[in-house]
């Protein structure tokens, strides 16, 4: 049995006590929070504490999951280092690339575990886009386009405040970015990036970032989190994504979509076209019947529970951690850039 400490208790705290419930092999026995509201609801039999100390001093706690706010992980991955325990931390793990460096020195002197909770390599709609790159039904891929809207600029509590390491590049850019850069496994040539803060004052909360991959992707991400519509069966997460031979498209967090192929595949443009009952253009109007053939995407079994399961199998030595320090590392120096190029208005070349 690995015993489990949470250091910060509010949603997220919350979320990790019941994923450790659910979890064979995991037991929480203490957490941690400075607010003492947020402890008046810890399950019997686990300890609760108002000071991060107090749980790091405690026998009864093997790895120390870190749920506080963005601009606390160097602090309490440092202090949790020092106290022997190994770590899993929230991301984004560190503000910067510099601080994250300064955190790898401190785990490596101590000798502890340490990797960061991206769950969502475990969502189901990117695990199926994921599926049907790999098994390259769709040919050369050469775009990828991802989107995430919400409604009314909703973010919450300290997601609104700069300081705090606030603003949606931190909280679902991370994400995003990861997703499409553990998929591609391509090195990135460039990155062009516009971040907006569209009724938030001091954080974004939209974001629009192009990837250019050196195998020939082109990756678009945009999450917007003031999209109002009422077209119904509208999803707020979106994938799709082409290649010379298909492609595919999927809408929602629990995916809707097809594959679509050619029963006549074209490899080049004839010289000369008919003109199509669709105004004045032949090459976007309507597919002649029987000319396009749809597949349903495939099966996928996963859920953020696995997460939980790949981090006791590693912790026994069992197989590796899904999440590796430098991939980390690679998406907040991939963030550090996007940055860079939201404020020049420029592409910044990136590998």
């Amino acid at each position: 049995m690995v015993r489990f400490g949470i250091i910060g208790y509010g949603y997220m705290g919350h979320v990790h006590q019941k994923n450790l419930e659910q979890t064979e092999g995991a037991q929480l026995t203490a957490v941690c929070d400075i607010n003492p509201k947020e402890l008046e609801d810890v399950p019997g039999g686990v300890a609760a504490c108002t000071d991060a100390g107090e749980l790091l001093a405690r026998n009864d706690v093997d790895v120390v999951i870190i749920a506080a706010n963005n601009n606390q992980h160097k602090l309490l991955v440092t202090q949790a280092a020092r106290a022997g325990k190994d770590i899993i931390c929230e991301k984004p793990v560190a503000m910067s690339v510099a601080e994250l460096d300064e955190m790898i020195c401190v785990v490596k002197e101590c000798g502890v575990r340490f990797t960061v909770h991206q769950q969502r390599r475990y969502d189901k709609d990117f695990r199926t886009i994921k599926k049907v790159y790999d098994s390259q039904t769709l040919g050369n891929v050469y775009t990828i386009q991802t989107s995430l809207y919400g409604f009314n600029g909703y973010m919450h509590d300290w997601h609104v405040k700069k300081s705090e390491g606030g603003g949606m590049l931190y909280d679902w850019g991370v994400h995003l970015l990861d997703q499409m850069l553990w998929m591609v496994g391509s090195r990135v040539k460039s990155v062009y990036a516009c971040l907006k803060n569209v009724i938030n004052e001091e954080v974004d909360d939209y974001f629009n970032i192009t990837l250019s991959f050196e195998n020939g992707v082109m990756a678009q991400l945009e999450l917007g989190t003031y999209y109002l519509t009422d077209h119904p069966g509208w999803f707020s997460r979106h994938w799709f994504m082409g290649g010379d031979k298909g492609t595919v498209y999927s809408d929602g967090m629990n995916p809707v979509g097809k594959i679509v192929t050619t029963s006549s595949l074209r490899t080049h443009s004839p010289e000369r076209t008919a003109a199509m009952n669709y105004g004045p253009t032949r090459s976007f109007g309507p597919a002649p019947e029987g000319l396009l053939v749809t597949s349903p995407l495939p099966d996928v079994d996963c859920d953020h529970l696995d997460y939980f399961r790949n981090y006791l199998k590693a912790y026994q030595g069992k197989e590796d951690f899904i999440i590796r320090i430098p991939e980390v590392r690679r998406v907040l120096a991939l963030m550090e850039a996007v940055r860079e190029s939201a404020a020049t208005g420029k592409s910044v070349e990136f590998e």
